[in-house]
């Protein structure tokens, strides 16, 4: 651990914020094992505020006992430990790898508050396998780029102390000090590709070529710093294309080359944490999307939702639950939690811009997301229409008009958040405020 633990501590001391804990992905097997004592040494020498989580994925029939002996490890080291229980959705024809981590990430987040450290236990021949699966996918820079030693995870940083050490460096320092730890015994199931390149691929590679762990880091770094200065190079660009909304200016993308294009597409999917598309998606979303005719309403499905185009942008958007029979009193002053993460509603009185006057009984405000048959008559426009037709009018594109919060009294439209207020309760008691989740 002596050789170690010095790597260790200056790659926790260049990240760790002051006040903040640092939180272990404990799987029990040897390399979230060794960095538990790790952490155990670390935590006495600099008196920080460390827990460790173990995910229960209910693959193994060893997975309780296996909890068990986290928490009992755990506890002699002087961390506390909680146990995430999580389900997986094994007949969804998705790959099981990806099922599980998708879920141990998501249990995992729940922990990390702002400033946290997130610790996992990826090492040099974990790195070798992500860069070959990789290549076997025909990634480009971005995917061989592999895995960083750190990344923004959940408001904290995601680390991966080991990221630089051999798996046997690993288990010698383990065995140097007596550890026990897990052996999941799906590791030696060479069915999964990872496990195939484990047992099969890399200790070919590393016997012909002792230093391809290093070699593979470099390549891993160099495609890094690749993908970094495209988006430096272009981060002027993809400001002047991306709206407030995060939709997509089309006619920005349209001034610039195929290459450019396609990168600047990719850099707003990242911006909202979409898994990036094939190269083929990437043309259907251009040519079959964003190049269809007017008056088309064209969209490309993909897993995570829908690119679909309006007034000539691209907008990302995602499978949200029936929201019609949704609807909640409204208090003055009071701010209203919105369903489907659609952010608080206020009506405020202290607003400097208040512009509707309240009804004689405001314990009566409702506040609905169905417009269906409903009319009202903006203070900008002559007459009364359904909100269907005004929805068109304020360029509301069809699949956000069900997620626009409608302010009700009785059965009359008082104001529909962000649009107008009916002309009926013009005045200046308070505000309609929207504060949308981001």
């Amino acid at each position: 651990m002596e050789s170690l633990y010095p790597h260790f501590s200056h790659v926790l001391d260049a990240h760790y914020q002051p006040k903040t804990k640092i939180v272990l992905a404990f799987s029990g097997g040897v390399d979230s094992r060794l960095l538990l004592e790790l952490l155990s040494h670390y935590q006495r020498v600099n008196s920080v505020a460390c827990h460790a989580v173990y995910v229960h994925h209910g693959l193994s029939a060893n997975a309780d006992d296996w909890a068990e002996k986290c928490v009992l490890w755990a506890k002699q080291a002087g961390i506390s430990c909680t146990i995430e229980r999580v389900s997986l959705d094994i007949h969804s024809g998705e790959s099981i790898e990806l099922l599980a981590r998708e879920a141990r990430y998501h249990a995992l987040a729940k922990h990390v508050q702002d400033g946290d450290l997130l610790l996992t236990g990826q090492h040099a021949d974990d790195q070798v396998e992500t860069f070959l699966l990789a290549l076997k996918r025909g990634s480009g820079p971005k995917g061989l780029s592999s895995m960083a030693e750190s990344m923004p995870f959940a408001g904290g940083t995601l680390v991966r102390p080991l990221l630089s050490i051999r798996r046997t460096q690993i288990e010698t320092a383990a065995q140097r000090f007596g550890l026990e730890w897990v052996e999941d015994e799906s590791n030696q199931d060479t069915r999964y590709d990872r496990n195939f390149l484990r047992h099969r691929i890399v200790p070919e590679l590393s016997e012909r070529w002792p230093s391809i762990h290093q070699a593979v880091q470099r390549s891993a770094g160099l495609c890094a710093q690749q993908e970094a200065l495209l988006d430096e190079l272009l981060g002027a660009v993809f400001e002047r294309t991306l709206h407030t909304d995060l939709s997509l200016c089309i006619d920005e993308l349209t001034t610039h080359s195929g290459l450019a294009r396609a990168r600047l597409i990719r850099m707003w999917l990242a911006k909202l944490h979409v898994n990036m598309p094939t190269q083929a998606q990437l043309n259907l979303m251009w040519n079959e999307v964003a190049l269809a005719q007017q008056g088309a309403n064209p969209k490309l499905k993909l897993k995570q939702g829908e690119v679909r185009r309006f007034q000539n942008r691209l907008y990302w958007v995602t499978e949200t639950s029936e929201l019609s029979d949704w609807q909640s009193q409204l208090q003055i002053d009071t701010p209203l939690l919105l369903p489907e993460r659609l952010g608080e509603l206020t009506l405020s009185t202290t607003s400097s811009q208040a512009n509707i006057a309240l009804p004689s009984q405001p314990e009566r405000l409702r506040v609905t997301f169905n417009p269906e048959g409903l009319s009202a008559h903006p203070t900008t426009r002559n007459h009364s229409r359904k909100l269907k037709k005004l929805f068109q009018e304020y360029n509301v594109p069809s699949w956000r008009r069900r997620q626009i919060p409608i302010l009700m009294y009785q059965d009359q439209v008082v104001a529909v958040a962000d649009l107008f207020v009916d002309r009926a309760f013009s005045g200046q008691d308070c505000e309609l405020v929207w504060r949308k989740s981001l």
